[in-house]
C-alpha cells in the first residue's frame, strides 16, 4: 500500500491527535525492541528492518513535535508537543542502553550486507556506544537522568528564546528614514506612541533605516536582551550537563564528544578553523572597516570605532552613497507574493520538479502547502509547508523542520518552512535567507527517497547542512532570474544594472561579516570547553578578540543566541559550510545557472542520496575531487 501525506486535525482536535500518534509512535518502538530481544533473529537484514521501523516512529514523532511545539497558535498543543518530543528521547535513550539489545546488533554477521545496509548497522552499533550501552548500571543509569534533563533544558531554552519579545516605544517623529509601508503597519497607538517589536520584521527596518541614533541604540539593547536574566541559570546547568555526558563515555569535553560524528572529526580543530577563517578575513575587515569608520566620523567626530548599533545603517549609507545601491528602491522590487512564486519558478526549473497547491489542513491559516512533482516521470516526492509570517508564540527565526521523513513504502516526506517575514515588501536579505531554508526543504525532499529512515533527507554530517542552503542563495543574485520575478509596482522587471550594483554592495562589509561569524563560533565552543562562571564577561571577551564592533554595555545576546541550543558548540558549522558551498558552486556557469547536466549532477550526488554517503564523498562525487578552501578564499579576498 502506497503511503500517503499526514492528514492535520483542526485546531480543536490537535492535541488529542498529537497524543495518540504519540502513544501510537511509542508503542512501535517498544514493540520493535522487545521482539528483537525476544526471538535474537539471526537474519541481519531482517532485523535492521525491523529496527528501521522503531527509528522512522521515534523520529517522525520527535520532528513533529519539534515543529508543532514551536509553530501551533494553541499553547497548550505547544505544551503537549513539547512532552511528546520529550516522551520520544527518553525511549531513544532507553533503548540506546539496553545491552540486551546492543547485544543482538553486535552479533550480527555483516557478510552479504549491502554496502548501504552496512552503513546503517555501523551507525546503530556507533549510536549504542556513544549512548554509553557498555557503561556499568549506575552510569547508564545516570546517562539517561541526563539526557533527560538536556531534553527539558533545551526545550526551556527554545522557550525562552521564542517567547522573550520585548519592545520599545517612540514618537512618531523619531522614525525618520523608515519605509513608508513600514510606518503604515506601525500606527501610533493611543498613548501617541509608535510600538516596535524585536520581531525580525521591525527591527531590521530600523537598524538599517532609522536616521535616529538613540532609537536605534534602545532597539538594539532591548533585542540583545531578550531571554536575559532567564537564560543564564539555564545555559549554565546546559553547558555543565553536556560536559557531563561526553565525560561518562571516554571524551574529554563535550566539543569533542559532539565533533566526533561531524566532518571536522575532533573538538579542538573547531578553534583552529575559526582562527583559520579569522585570520583570512582581517585584511579585508580592516578594509572595509576604514571605510565605514570614515563615513560614521562624519557624524560623529569624537568616534574612534562603529557602535554595533550602527553598523547597518552605516553600511546602508556606504551602500547608498558609494555603491548607487537604495534598498529602499531595491525592496520595492520584491513583494512577498511574488516572490514565493519566484523561489518554487526558480527552484523547479532547476532541479526538475513541479509544485502543486493543495488546500490541507494545516497549524494556521497563513500556512501554504504543495505536493512536490518530479516533473521527468511525473512521480509525486512528497509535501511541503510554507509558514512564512510571524505571529506570537511562534518560532522567531528561519528554520526547515520536518514534519515527516521520507522512506520508501512506508512515509511521505514531508517539510515545513518556518520563517517570519513582511507580507508586502521584502527587504533583498530576507529574499536570500527564503532561499536559503527553502534549500534545507528541498534537500529533506529529494533527499527523502530513501530505504532506510536513517539516512531520509538532511541527514549528512551536522557541518554539512548548511552548505546546499549557503549555495542556493546565488540564485537570488543572478540579474536574469531575479527578473523574472522581482517586478515594481508598475510590473518593470529589476534592472541588470542595478542588481550588478547590489552584488558590488553586497561584497563590502563581508569581512567584518565574517569576523562577527568567527565571533559567533568561537563563543558557542568557549562556552562548552570553558563553562564560564560569567557568560557575560567571558562574550566580552571573546567579542573584543573576534567581533569588529565593541561590545555593547548592558548587553547579554547569549542569552538569546539558540544556536546554543540545537547547534551546542559547533556554529563554526556555518563557516565550514560555507567554504565548501563556495566550491560547489564553483561547477556551475555565470551565464547559465539553469545548466540541465550541472544542476542534474549537482541534485543527483548532493541532494537525492541523503544520509546514505559520507558528506565528503558526496562532494567528491559531484566535483570529481576533494573539497578545497581556494573558492572560498578566493571570494573573501575580493
Amino acid at each position: 500500500m502506497t503511503p500517503a501525506p499526514l492528514v492535520l486535525p483542526a485546531e480543536a482536535d490537535a492535541q488529542q491527535w498529537l497524543e495518540l500518534r504519540r502513544d501510537a509512535a511509542l508503542t512501535i518502538a517498544r514493540e520493535a525492541a522487545a521482539e528483537l530481544k525476544s526471538v535474537r533473529p539471526t537474519d541481519a537484514m531482517a532485523v535492521l528492518r525491523r529496527w528501521d521501523d522503531a527509528e522512522l516512529a521515534l523520529h517522525g514523532l520527535s520532528g513533529m513535535a519539534s515543529l508543532l511545539a514551536s509553530v501551533h497558535p494553541v499553547e497548550a498543543v505547544r505544551t503537549a508537543a513539547e512532552d511528546a518530543e520529550a516522551a520520544a528521547d527518553k525511549l531513544d535513550t532507553e533503548l540506546s542502553q539496553d545491552p540486551e539489545l546492543y547485544a543482538v546488533f553486535a552479533g550480527l554477521r555483516t557478510d552479504g550486507l549491502d554496502p548501504l545496509a552496512a552503513r546503517f548497522l555501523e551507525k546503530i552499533l556507533t549510536d549504542f556506544r556513544r549512548a554509553g550501552v557498555d557503561q556499568s548500571e549506575e552510569v547508564r543509569a545516570e546517562l539517561t537522568a541526563l539526557e533527560e534533563r538536556l531534553t527539558e533544558l533545551d526545550q526551556e531554552f527554545s522557550r525562552i528564546t521564542r517567547d522573550d519579545v520585548r519592545s520599545i516605544k517612540v514618537t512618531a517623529d523619531r522614525l525618520a528614514g523608515l519605509p513608508q509601508d513600514w510606518l503604515e503597519a506601525h500606527p501610533v497607538g493611543a498613548d501617541g506612541l509608535v510600538t516596535v517589536t524585536t520581531d525580525y520584521p521591525d527591527t531590521l527596518p530600523v537598524f538599517t533605516y532609522c536616521h535616529d541614533a538613540e532609537v536605534r541604540r534602545e532597539l538594539r539593547l532591548a533585542f540583545l536582551n531578550r531571554g536575559y536574566p532567564a537564560a543564564d541559570k539555564v545555559l549554565h546547568e546546559l553547558f555543565d550537563a553536556r560536559q557531563r555526558r561526553a565525560e561518562l563515555v571516554g571524551y574529554p569535553d563535550w566539543a569533542s564528544f559532539d565533533a566526533a560524528v561531524k566532518m571536522i572529526g575532533s573538538g579542538p580543530a573547531i578553534p583552529e578553523f575559526v582562527d583559520k577563517i579569522a585570520a583570512a578575513a582581517v585584511d579585508p575587515a580592516q578594509r572595509d572597516l576604514a571605510i565605514l569608520l570614515k563615513r560614521y566620523r562624519e557624524d560623529n567626530p569624537e568616534a574612534t570605532e562603529v557602535q554595533w548599533s550602527d553598523s547597518a545603517y552605516y553600511g546602508e549609507i556606504i551602500r547608498k552613497e558609494q555603491y548607487d545601491v537604495d534598498a529602499q528602491v531595491v525592496r520595492t522590487y520584491f513583494d512577498f507574493t511574488k516572490v514565493r512564486g519566484g523561489l518554487l519558478e526558480v527552484t523547479g526549473r532547476l532541479f526538475g520538479l513541479r509544485y502543486d497547491a493543495v488546500d490541507v489542513p494545516t497549524w494556521h491559516e497563513d500556512v501554504a502547502s504543495y505536493d512536490v512533482v518530479r516533473l521527468e516521470d511525473g512521480a509525486s516526492l512528497g509535501r511541503i509547508h510554507l509558514d512564512l509570517h510571524p505571529r506570537e508564540g511562534k518560532y522567531k527565526h528561519a528554520a526547515q523542520f520536518d514534519l515527516a521523513p521520507g522512506v520508501n513504502g512506508k512515509s511521505v516526506a514531508e517539510g515545513v518552512l518556518v520563517c517570519n517575514f513582511p507580507r508586502g515588501l521584502m527587504e533583498h536579505d530576507d529574499v536570500v535567507t527564503l532561499f536559503h531554508e527553502f534549500g534545507h526543504l528541498v534537500h529533506h525532499i529529494l533527499g527523502g527517497q530513501q530505504d532506510w529512515s536513517r539516512f531520509s533527507g538532511v541527514a549528512t554530517e551536522w557541518d554539512f547542512v548548511e552548505a546546499p542552503s549557503q549555495m542556493l542563495e546565488e540564485w537570488a543574485w543572478d540579474a536574469d532570474i531575479l527578473a523574472s520575478f522581482a517586478t515594481n509596482a508598475a510590473g518593470e522587471p529589476i534592472p541588470a544594472a542595478l542588481v550588478a550594483k547590489m552584488r558590488d554592495g553586497e561584497e563590502f562589509g563581508k569581512g567584518y561579516t565574517v569576523r562577527i561569524q568567527c565571533f559567533y563560533g568561537a563563543l558557542s565552543y568557549a562556552f562548552h570547553q570553558e563553562r564560564p562562571a560569567d557568560l557575560t564577561e567571558r562574550l566580552r571577551e571573546l567579542q573584543g578578540q573576534y567581533a569588529p564592533f565593541p561590545y555593547l554595555d548592558g548587553t547579554h545576546f547569549y542569552a538569546n543566541f539558540g544556536h546554543l541550543g540545537g547547534y551546542s558548540s559547533a556554529y563554526y558549522t556555518y563557516q565550514w559550510s560555507l567554504v565548501i558551498a563556495k566550491d560547489l558552486f564553483s561547477a556551475f556557469k555565470h551565464d547559465d545557472m539553469f545548466n540541465a547536466e550541472i544542476a542534474g549532477r549537482y541534485r543527483d550526488n548532493i541532494l537525492a542520496p541523503g544520509g546514505s554517503k559520507p558528506a565528503a564523498e558526496l562532494v567528491s562525487d559531484f566535483l570529481g575531487r576533494p573539497f578545497s578552501f581556494d573558492a572560498y578564499a578566493e571570494w573573501l579576498a575580493r
